[in-house]
């Protein structure tokens, strides 16, 4: 009896490790030898997503751009197939440190220098194409994101112009009109719909995390001097979010499409 719990651990330690692979597109939930034996099976394509660590007035959590952007780049790398996601960089430029300028009035805002982002972003991407990545798409969920990726990519387009690699800057995940047009078409107008945490980014992470809004602090917004609020957050939905998702993830695609093929 004294030895019956060490020998009933012993014959269980084998079967925890036959586990398998975890059924993710994300590096940092594998080890290095399953991004391997994915590399070795025609896995080429990798997502750098770009987020951010800002202000979303007082009713969305500083995260936004990180729990919107990892949705996203999940749901894109499971269409496209054969593609995995990077940990999303959630440092990234939001205004001036001292004095504070832009996001940086508002306490938890974390802002590095555009050369600082863009250097981070280039090294990733070198990281990755050393281990035998030959697409690497760069999407970002914030405007302040957008330009320095673009360069990134037009930099090392030009230095692998004959090596067989490709870097994209996937702009239309944020650029995303068709959502704007849809809201409007439904009555709102562009003051409600903001341009940000109003009811356009609202509805959207209420869709994603909805534990990370808090509804009873939702107010039409004051003005991004004094709420940080551009839009009018009390009329966002799930359901307006999931439209607002999909038509980012499908433009997403097929901007892809369009430009890696």
């Amino acid at each position: 009896m004294l030895f019956q719990k060490p020998v009933l651990l012993l014959l269980l330690i084998p079967s925890l490790c036959l586990s398998q692979t975890p059924d993710t597109v994300f590096l940092e939930d594998l080890t290095w030898t399953e991004v391997r034996a994915l590399l070795d099976g025609g896995t080429d394509t990798v997502i750098i997503p770009t987020a951010g660590t800002e202000q979303n007035g007082p009713h969305v959590v500083l995260g936004k751009h990180k729990y919107r952007m990892n949705a996203g780049a999940d749901a894109i790398a499971r269409k496209m197939g054969k593609t995995l996601v990077a940990p999303v960089i959630v440092h990234v430029p939001e205004g001036d440190i001292d004095p504070p300028s832009g996001h940086m009035l508002f306490p938890g805002t974390i802002s590095i220098p555009e050369e600082v982002f863009q250097a981070l972003i280039e090294h990733t991407v070198r990281s990755l194409k050393a281990h035998g990545f030959k697409k690497i798409l760069l999407i970002g969920d914030s405007g302040g994101n957008q330009a320095g990726m673009k360069a990134v990519a037009n930099r090392l387009n030009h230095e692998w112009q004959s090596d067989g690699i490709s870097v994209l800057h996937v702009s239309a995940w944020y650029e995303d009109q068709g959502y704007r047009k849809h809201l409007a078409s439904m009555g709102f107008s562009e003051s409600q719909i903001g341009v940000h945490a109003g009811l356009h980014d609202t509805s959207t992470l209420l869709y994603i995390a909805p534990e990370h809004v808090r509804v009873e602090a939702m107010e039409p917004g004051k003005g991004f001097d004094i709420d940080g609020v551009i839009g009018d957050p009390t009329l966002a939905t799930a359901e307006l979010g999931e439209t607002g998702f999909n038509m980012a993830v499908a433009a997403a695609l097929a901007q892809i499409e369009s430009e890696l093929n």
